[in-house]
């Protein structure tokens, strides 16, 4: 398999990554703010690594990969994973502070995590390995009410594309999935009912956490020579397509 680092690794979509890769062979570096928790998935197991970070901080995300390549000895692929969202307001009820916490965790903190990655497969040997960036539904179209969270994910694409272009001459491949109603804690709200478009307030379908970790692995476990630029995986009757 590989080396595999994970962002935001201790809940949620990170959490069934990382289990799912540990389960599939993979080595697994795990980066996210609770250490108990990280330890948990790692179970004590040789191929896992807790590695409390925050991954707004760039020394703690630097050394967080040190550790990584102290332990394993390089880096296949980086899961991007970890993001914020904020509650949702209109634009002249969000304050600046709001806006810039949003931008470090969602933006920055991914740039900090795909520099340090990008560099150690530019330099290792063999050259070479894949970022995969956790994106949005919101990447592509935004909700009500999320303008922070949107304008970071369509970012994030303008950052996947970078890293796949200037990654072609080191084997750096690079792709995002964009994901959407997947039941976990922090989206747990959609059952119960969101604002849409039109003013209304509906529940929306949700798809299982695991699904999306077998997305997530089928990019990771692709050979060098093919990518997902872009996926989409979401719950198949939810109200994207037509959104608004």
């Amino acid at each position: 398999m590989g080396v595999m680092v994970i962002t935001g690794a201790s809940s949620g979509i990170g959490r069934a990554v990382a289990e799912r890769a540990l389960a599939s062979g993979w080595q697994v570096a795990l980066l996210a703010r609770r250490a108990d928790l990280l330890e948990e998935i790692a179970g004590g197991q040789s191929d896992g690594l807790a590695l409390p970070c925050d991954i707004t901080d760039e020394a703690a995300v630097a050394n967080a990969f040190a550790s990584t390549v102290a332990r394993f000895g390089r880096v296949d692929v980086l899961f991007n994973n970890a993001g914020s969202f904020p509650p949702g307001a209109l634009i002249d009820e969000i304050s600046l502070e709001q806006w810039q916490r949003t931008l470090d965790v969602n933006l920055t903190g991914m740039f900090l995590s795909a520099r340090a990655a990008f560099s150690q497969m530019r330099t290792q040997d063999p050259q070479g390995g894949r970022i995969i960036n956790n994106g949005s539904i919101a990447a592509t179209t935004p909700r009500p009410g999320s303008v922070c969270y949107t304008a970071s994910k369509h970012a994030v694409t303008g950052l996947t594309k970078s890293l796949a272009l200037d990654g072609r001459p080191y084997g750096i491949a690079a792709g995002q999935i964009d994901i959407g109603n997947v039941r976990t804690d922090l989206a747990a709200r959609m059952e119960k009912g969101v604002p849409q478009a039109d003013g209304s307030i509906r529940p929306e379908p949700m798809m299982e956490v695991a699904d999306v970790a077998s997305a997530v692995l089928h990019m990771a476990s692709l050979p060098a020579g093919a990518n997902v630029l872009r996926m989409t995986v979401m719950a198949t009757t939810m109200p994207f397509v037509g959104r608004g």
